[in-house]
């Protein structure tokens, strides 16, 4: 007894910080990584027809990339490269690493943003092309395949958005062969993704599955030209899948915003449908003039908001298939 008093009077002198460290250390969350690293991702940035072309020399840009490590014993784990959006690494992106970590599966998380002296391009989407993050996502790739805790036969990709254009179609053999290396990802997966351009042999693909996610009432960025990409790539043979959400809204795993919030100045191409005829050339499917920002098929004008219910499904769905792969 006289041994215990003692042991509680040391533990609540100078002590105290230290065991109940030991104690929180009992009861830690798994989904708080074991380690944390901040890795500068040297990347380039390319206009869309430089992309195109195969430029090999962009504008050089240093960026960060974050990566968590799992708690556990494994050697090695399985991991995701995440590209964000047009509004940058936001609360959504904590959300799916959170979850992720506690699924033992690493993340790194790419900033294509700050690196380039950017914040936003939800207004003006010119300021960076979304294939350029592609050349972001394949250096993200190289630098965990040759990291010495991380698989490099299960590394994926995931995008949301602007970095869902990265995410998918890193997936064509044409775009890998161009900016990418050796390292192949194990599965490409998209959330609300812009499929309304398409791209010279965009279906001639790597054969790693994917996974599309998108809120039907999504009028940001449409749903429909998804469904007939999906379904040209399943009838090549592709694992592939679309998940669709009734009244769910643009970026609804983002659990910071409201059930449904207007962004006025936020530039869609919802109604556009565009096409590249020759490598480097995009225009109007509709119209045949070539591709511009100042195209009247362009909006101003959209929505997001957060939909719970689609969000838990989607991050169940998509921890699952990274733990089958």
């Amino acid at each position: 007894m006289n041994n215990f008093i003692g042991k509680s009077i040391l533990c609540a002198g100078i002590w105290a910080f230290f065991c109940l460290s030991a104690q929180a250390q009992l009861a830690v969350s798994p989904a708080i990584p074991s380690r944390i690293e901040v890795h500068p991702l040297p990347s380039q940035t390319l206009t869309g027809d430089e992309f195109l072309k195969g430029a090999i020399r962009g504008q050089p840009h240093l960026l960060a990339a974050e990566l968590r490590i799992p708690q556990g014993q494994k050697v090695k784990f399985p991991a995701v490269v995440l590209i964000h959006g047009s509004g940058g690494v936001n609360g959504s992106m904590d959300l799916w690493v959170h979850a992720l970590n506690q699924a033992g599966i690493a993340t790194l998380v790419v900033d294509s943003f700050s690196g380039r002296g950017l914040t936003s391009t939800v207004q003006d989407q010119t300021l960076l092309h979304s294939l350029s993050m592609m050349v972001d996502g394949y250096r993200a790739l190289d630098l965990l395949a040759k990291h010495p805790r991380i698989d490099a036969s299960k590394i994926s990709i995931m995008g949301f958005s602007k970095g869902a254009v990265a995410s998918v179609f890193s997936s064509s053999n044409r775009f890998k062969g161009l900016y990418g290396s050796s390292a192949k990802f194990a599965s490409h997966i998209g959330l609300y993704t812009p499929c309304n351009t398409r791209f010279v042999g965009d279906t001639d693909v790597t054969g790693s599955p994917m996974r599309f996610f998108h809120g039907t009432t999504d009028d940001y960025v449409n749903v429909v030209p998804c469904r007939a990409f999906v379904a040209e790539l399943k009838s090549k043979g592709v694992d592939i899948t679309l998940t669709e959400f009734a009244n769910t809204q643009h970026g609804y795993d983002s659990p910071l915003a409201p059930e449904r919030l207007a962004v006025p100045t936020a530039q869609s191409t919802r109604n556009c449908q565009f096409i590249e005829k020759s490598k480097g050339e995009v225009f109007n499917a509709e119209s045949g003039a070539p591709f511009s920002y100042n195209d009247s098929c362009v909006a101003l004008g959209a929505h997001v908001g957060h939909n719970p219910e689609s969000t838990a499904k989607t991050v169940k769905s998509v921890v699952e298939f990274l733990q089958s792969l």
